[in-house]
């Protein structure tokens, strides 16, 4: 019966005259039972004949104009809002007022005609309860008989701010969620044990596992505002212990209006429990060195490029020059700039960032204004096995798009460098010194010689999250597969950022830079990876999956530094962003040994160009790799070489 009266009621809506023809009636109902009280059953007849026609006419007249005017039968009866509510009130009390007007008009007109402001007013009173009734009433009933499925989640929601408050409502309101509310979870004592939206409120406490159990909750969604503390407690921990699955949704200025299950209700993500503060950025500067630029974004189909891409796009940009080599994921951001920035005019090219007679032609048409250099290989193990690879990708390559930045006037140049380029341990780290060195270099080299065109920014930070074949994607699918998930060294550890984060910070990095600095970004607290492991295993649910250790890779650090020791920082504006003191290099020698660095790269000698790189950044000491043989190699040069001069002394 239930589903019959389910399935007609879904179907069925009440048409607007119809719930017009009701609040009419709701008027009349009113008027009468109001002389009725006022008269009696005996008096009701001889009244409503001497004055009670013209009022009852009076008052349709005008609240059928002000419903006309608040269109309160335009909505739907069982999803009444308070909005709707609201708008009953302000027609009828239009309505009455004008009513009550034109009554006195009449009155003054015909001094027989009577008019009684009490029950003018209590006619108001009751009409106004009545109609507002009327919409409670349809939308409890309906509620009772639809319900929600019988299969329905029981659910807890933790917050008891304006976010869970309408949370829950859209949850109660959307038979797309298959859950049912039965309770709040707060961490105010001066909340606990009052009821909202009809429901109690529980503490955030060891008795609020009992409750859950008792009630069979098995999930609870947390509130948008919760998620710092959430990231921030052994709260996670509680709950995971306790089976209880979490869930969240985006912040409620971001749902359009409503809350859709599929889009914005989803499970908490590793991601989101990671300690880190929330940045802000400076979008006034940032939007006046990008509105109306050229700009150039190489390495744009992958992680950092395709997000820099997004974020530049949103400062309305003359035009955005996309540069990968990867055909596939370039075509893919093609297709969501048509979709999401239609109006922006773009250059989608194939090309690897190491020819430069084709970046050459490139720059010659394009003429970028502002250069987001992203491109580079960036694997620690594969760069150990490709070293040629590394050097005519990523020094090469930065080399050539600097050089060219120079040739056509571009007027910024920022570079995208990572924290494995202090005291480099591996291959791909060393490239991304060298690459900073000459950016660096030429910099200098420009602003001696009063040729200073180009300003040339590198930015310089640790790991960001959900990068492609960054670790937790790894264990993301590791999970899937029913594990074992796969560490290292159990002390290995290292910074995160998510991806919108660092290129924010990029963005807001290459806006402040004047030319020649090295930018910091602050990573917040370090993650050790077998805790990231666990809290994942933890998160997921799954039960008996394995850590296994590995070893540490070819070229891989226990932890990742931002400065070496010889360096320190120079605070900004922005208290994430620092500027590093390092070494500087004198352009022409630099320029030198990387032109000889990269024609040895194409002899495919990995040991020979490995020990050019040493030479050019000396602190490049290799860990867990065949490059170790250099580093002994180049001490026993060294230990000759002193000998020699100790042995010049003595003569």
């Amino acid at each position: 019966m239930n589903k019959f009266l389910e399935n007609y009621l879904s179907n069925r809506v009440l048409s607007r005259m119809s719930i017009l023809i009701i609040d009419i009636l709701i008027i009349l109902f009113s008027t009468l039972t109001m002389y009725f009280l006022r008269f009696g059953f005996e008096g009701l007849t001889t009244q409503v004949k001497a004055d009670g026609i013209t009022t009852t006419f009076v008052l349709v007249f005008f609240n059928v104009i002000s419903f006309l005017i608040f269109k309160t039968f335009s909505g739907v009866l069982r999803f009444s809002a308070f909005s709707d509510l609201v708008r009953i009130i302000y027609a009828l009390t239009l309505g009455y007022f004008i009513s009550f007007i034109c009554l006195m008009v009449i009155k003054k007109v015909d001094p027989t005609f009577t008019v009684s402001n009490t029950i003018h007013f209590a006619t108001y009173v009751l009409n106004v309860l009545l109609m507002i009734f009327s919409r409670i009433v349809v939308k409890e009933v309906y509620e009772s008989i639809t319900g929600k499925p019988q299969k329905a989640t029981n659910i807890f929601i933790y917050g008891t701010k304006q976010a869970g408050i309408s949370l829950a409502k859209a949850i109660r309101g959307n038979r797309e969620f298959k859950y049912k509310v039965l309770g709040f979870i707060t961490d105010e004592d001066n909340m606990v044990g009052k009821n909202l939206l009809g429901l109690t409120i529980y503490a955030n406490n060891e008795n609020l596992f009992r409750v859950l159990e008792a009630k069979d909750v098995k999930t609870v969604i947390v509130s948008p505002h919760k998620m710092d503390q959430i990231r921030n407690s052994p709260l996670l921990e509680n709950f995971v212990d306790h089976n209880i699955s979490l869930l969240t949704t985006s912040p409620v200025n971001e749902w359009n209006g409503t809350l859709t299950g599929k889009e914005q209700l989803k499970d908490i993500q590793i991601e989101d429990l990671l300690p880190r503060n929330p940045i802000n950025i400076n979008l006034m500067e940032i939007a006046a060195h990008i509105e109306g630029k050229r700009v150039m974004v190489t390495g744009a189909a992958g992680s950092i490029g395709s997000e820099i891409v997004r974020q530049v796009a949103s400062f309305n940009p003359f035009n955005i020059i996309l540069i990968d080599q990867a055909e596939t994921p370039l075509h893919d951001m093609r297709l969501e700039l048509q979709k999401k920035w239609i109006d922006i005019n773009t250059n989608i090219i194939v090309a690897d960032v190491g020819n430069a007679t084709r970046m050459e032609r490139i720059f010659a048409k394009t003429r970028p204004q502002y250069i987001f250099h992203a491109a580079a290989y960036k694997h620690v193990p594969m760069m150990e096995d490709n070293v040629s690879e590394s050097i005519q990708t990523n020094v090469l390559g930065t080399k050539i798009l600097a050089d060219l930045a120079v040739k056509y006037g571009a007027q910024k140049f920022v570079m995208i460098s990572t924290d494995k380029a202090v005291n480099p341990s591996n291959v791909m780290g060393c490239s991304k010194r060298i690459s900073e060195i000459y950016v660096q270099s030429l910099s200098r080299h420009l602003e001696k010689n009063g040729q200073k065109t180009t300003q040339f920014i590198t930015t310089r930070f640790g790991n960001v999250l959900g990068s492609n074949g960054s670790v937790i994607p790894l264990f993301r699918e590791q999970i899937k597969n029913g594990g074992p998930l796969t560490v290292t060294h159990p002390e290995i550890i290292r910074y995160f950022m998510t991806i919108p984060e660092a290129c924010q910070l990029v963005l807001e990095a290459g806006s402040m830079g004047k030319g020649g600095e090295i930018y910091l970004f602050d990573m917040g607290k370090p993650v050790k990876i077998l805790d990231l492991a666990k809290r994942m295993i933890r998160l997921s649910g799954s039960q008996n999956i394995k850590i296994e250790f590995t070893g540490l890779r070819h070229g891989e650090k226990l932890y990742e530094e931002l400065l070496n020791a010889s360096e320190n920082t120079i605070k900004t504006h922005h208290e994430k962003i620092m500027i590093a003191r390092v070494r500087e290099y004198e352009y022409e020698k630099v320029k030198d040994q990387i032109e000889e660095l990269i024609e040895i790269s194409y002899q495919y000698d990995d040991m020979r160009t490995v020990k050019k790189m040493k030479e050019i950044v000396p602190e490049f000491q290799s860990i867990n790799s065949p490059y170790e043989a250099v580093d002994r190699l180049l001490e026993k040069l060294e230990d000759k070489e002193s000998v020699k001069i100790q042995d010049a002394f003595s003569i």
